[in-house]
């Protein structure tokens, strides 16, 4: 199937299907978990196939770990599990580094900074979810630092991932609208909407439609293909900014505009020669359209709830509205100013060692109880010193890929990731897919085959839906 998948014949059949998906995930969750394991179990041969190029493994992982939300909005625990992304993601990057050559030196560092906070505990209260909980999503992030690093990947291939990210992430869209009440039945209020999120959480809902707005964003300026007809391509950002919009969770939102912002400013600074030379798309024949379709769905939804979509990303709560409250940093980040602070407070009492992965949460004086959504004062407080080599290893990186690629748009894509998967770790630290996803892909050696190349190229305008590996 994940071959299938990849070839692409009929696209507008996949999208199709994974609507249909979602609708019926509102029923049962058997259509989701037979679909789930078809597409493990028919891969399996490819997976381990012998092969130099890691990029059907990737692309194979990156789909799975996408169903992540869709497949907790079923409900479709024991069968698979809850912390999907985790999990899936942690044993195809075991098995990339087995498998495949890699080249990330610096996520080993990572993973060793990782370890002391493994075996230390000084609130005594850690269980052992508490501790897989917060620790695998550090260690996925360096999994996919060792893995992805430096892989060599056509912008085909490129597209392929992103598209294959891009369909469970259509399904959890036609779940939440099957799920959503009708305008009448709900009352608006300052705060996150679970109503319009499916009746789930609405920070993970939103930063998956952001991030399915920011991915489709980038098919429509490459022009490769999705649906294959660029009217649906609008039609599907405007659908995942809308019913983002509507959960009143703004951080997945944001996520979106800052991507977007970044690739747009790197094709804006191109220099003359490189815009000839890569045949880069002019800013304004794309800037204009998401602009309009941007605005478009914020007015509407700022329309449906009498203004109060305005007020909510301008920080305003019910609490400083009535005079009850002072708005502060704090109100703005929904309490998550506070947790940092808290955090910052435990590091500088525990500086080198930290308190223990998971144990911040109990020994924090503000916030007591609540798990941290910023993942930056988690890995101080929690992990000392080596927290802070960690995060500065990332930084690292991070320079590393403004550095790097020669042409602008992939440059300005690839930075777009990174940027918007350390955000994502400043609301939702580091417990979903997105981050780990995001910054694999953003760590990603986008190159065109020369002409010369023994690899077949197919002449046609958009080969984007061609197989991912070379034809021998």
């Amino acid at each position: 199937m994940i071959k299938a998948l990849i070839v692409n014949k009929f696209p507008l059949l996949w999208i199709v299907f994974h609507l249909v998906l979602g609708i019926s995930a509102t029923f049962s969750p058997i259509p989701m978990i037979v679909w789930f394991y078809l597409v493990i179990f028919s891969s399996i041969g490819l997976l381990l196939k012998k092969t130099a190029n890691p990029v059907i493994l990737l692309a194979t992982i990156l789909y799975l770990i996408s169903f992540e939300l869709l497949a907790r909005m079923a409900r479709t625990f024991p069968f698979i599990p809850y912390e999907l992304g985790k999990y899936l993601l942690f044993v195809g990057m075991i098995w990339g580094i087995i498998r495949h050559k890699t080249y990330g030196k610096e996520g080993w560092i990572m993973l060793l900074c990782l370890i002391p906070s493994v075996f230390l505990d000084e609130s005594g209260l850690v269980s052992n979810v508490d501790l897989i909980f917060n620790i695998l999503g550090p260690i996925n992030v360096a999994l996919a630092v060792i893995v992805f690093y430096k892989q060599q990947i056509t912008p085909r291939q490129f597209a392929t991932l992103i598209r294959l990210m891009l369909y469970p992430i259509i399904g959890v869209l036609s779940f939440t609208v099957i799920k959503s009440p009708s305008f009448d039945q709900v009352e608006f209020a300052l705060g996150a909407n679970v109503d319009w999120s499916g009746g789930f959480g609405s920070n993970q809902v939103s930063t998956l439609f952001g991030l399915g707005a920011l991915l489709i964003f980038v098919m429509m300026i490459n022009r490769w293909t999705f649906s294959g007809y660029l009217l649906l391509d609008g039609f599907l950002l405007f659908a995942l900014s809308f019913q983002g919009l509507l959960t009143f969770s703004r951080g997945g939102m944001l996520g979106a505009v800052v991507g977007i912002f970044v690739i747009l400013l790197y094709l804006r600074t191109a220099p003359y020669k490189a815009k000839i030379k890569f045949r880069l798309p002019k800013v304004g024949k794309y800037v204009l359209p998401a602009i309009f379709i941007a605005f478009s769905a914020f007015y509407v939804v700022n329309e449906l709830t009498d203004g109060l979509l305005t007020l909510r990303y301008q920080g305003e709560t019910a609490g400083t509205l009535q005079g009850s409250k002072v708005k502060s940093l704090n109100t703005v980040t929904t309490g998550r100013f506070d947790i940092f602070l808290g955090d910052v407070d435990l590091w500088a009492d525990y500086f080198f060692t930290g308190v223990g992965a998971g144990a911040s949460r109990f020994l924090r004086e503000t916030m007591t109880g609540t798990v941290a959504h910023v993942e930056l004062s988690r890995l101080l407080a929690e992990h000392g010193l080596f927290g802070l080599i960690y995060f500065l290893m990332l930084c690292i990186l991070g320079w590393k890929i403004m550095k790097d690629h020669p042409n602008p748009m992939h440059r300005g894509i690839l930075v777009a990731f990174f940027v918007v998967a350390i955000y994502t770790t400043f609301h939702a630290a580091m417990r979903t897919f997105v981050s780990p996803a995001l910054i694999g892909l953003s760590l990603l050696a986008i190159r065109t085959p020369k002409k010369n190349s023994n690899i077949p190229v197919a002449k046609k305008k958009d080969d984007s839906n061609k197989v991912l590996v070379p034809i021998k």
